[in-house]
């Protein structure tokens, strides 16, 4: 019995594209947004040093030498861990963060504009919400977790301020050192010990900064919340007051304290 026979509709071609070329033309517009445009993150930014410039931006705004030496990886992670608390809170708008719009910062020995305290909480405010009750949830979620990076961060810096000091006694004691080498040692300890002082400062900022927008929130939308929201604000300035390490020498004059 001969099989039933379905005739092949020719009136309208397929408009579907040949599935090699569709993925070519994917993997083009894919690889066309990876290279830093539409707000992407660059690709060059995106390697294990990714954050080296930080020590490099420190030193160069005080005006003094950033070293040649490489990273150790205690000195990488300590400019990782760096960077999140260096970043203002939502400096960024959501959808930029989601494509990395990665940028370098300046060092707060270089700004010249006066701190704004008023700014994150200015963001929080006019943001559209569905409730108050959720931007004191932001706040909250804000201060947590800056508080979870303090001690990570504090814990490496640490580590990394005292090696340093074995790193200066040691070079007495080193044969044949360099001008160069020596120049170069010290720049990198000065570049440790500005990234801990740059993190303190911005740590500062941040809790005059959430201190502000909580008390908008208390005057505009008056609610329990804002018990909790103080006294994570008194946990995380408490321990930002009372860091486990201070900068080692050599030390560099401190911007002015915001503390509020």
């Amino acid at each position: 019995m001969p099989g039933t026979r379905f005739p092949i509709r020719t009136s309208r071609p397929s408009r579907r594209l040949p599935p090699a070329l569709a993925l070519f033309l994917l993997g083009a517009a894919l690889g066309g947004c990876s290279g830093g445009d539409l707000g992407r993150t660059r690709q060059d930014f995106l390697n294990d040093d990714m954050h080296r410039w930080i020590g490099a931006e420190a030193t160069g705004s005080v005006g003094l030498r950033a070293s040649q030496f490489q990273l150790t990886d205690n000195e990488r992670l300590l400019r990782d861990l760096a960077f999140p608390l260096i970043e203002p809170p939502h400096s960024r708008p959501a959808w930029k963060t989601v494509f990395g719009d990665y940028r370098p910062l300046p060092s707060p020995w270089r700004q010249e504009v006066v701190f704004d305290r008023t700014a994150y909480g200015r963001i929080l405010i006019d943001e559209p919400h569905r409730s108050h009750s959720s931007r004191y949830a932001q706040l909250m979620e804000d201060v947590r977790d800056d508080i979870t990076r303090f001690e990570p961060f504090f814990a490496t810096a640490v580590r990394v301020i005292d090696l340093d000091k074995k790193r200066n006694a040691a070079l007495a004691h080193i044969s044949e050192l360099s001008p160069r080498e020596r120049a170069d040692a010290v720049g990198r300890m000065e570049e440790n010990s500005l990234i801990v002082q740059w993190v303190q400062q911005c740590l500062e900022r941040r809790i005059s900064s959430y201190r502000w927008a909580l008390e908008r929130l208390v005057l505009q939308a008056p609610d329990g919340l804002a018990a909790d929201a103080d006294r994570l604000i008194g946990e995380l300035a408490a321990q930002t007051a009372n860091p486990p390490v201070a900068a080692q020498p050599p030390v560099v004059g401190r911007a002015l304290s915001v503390r509020s």
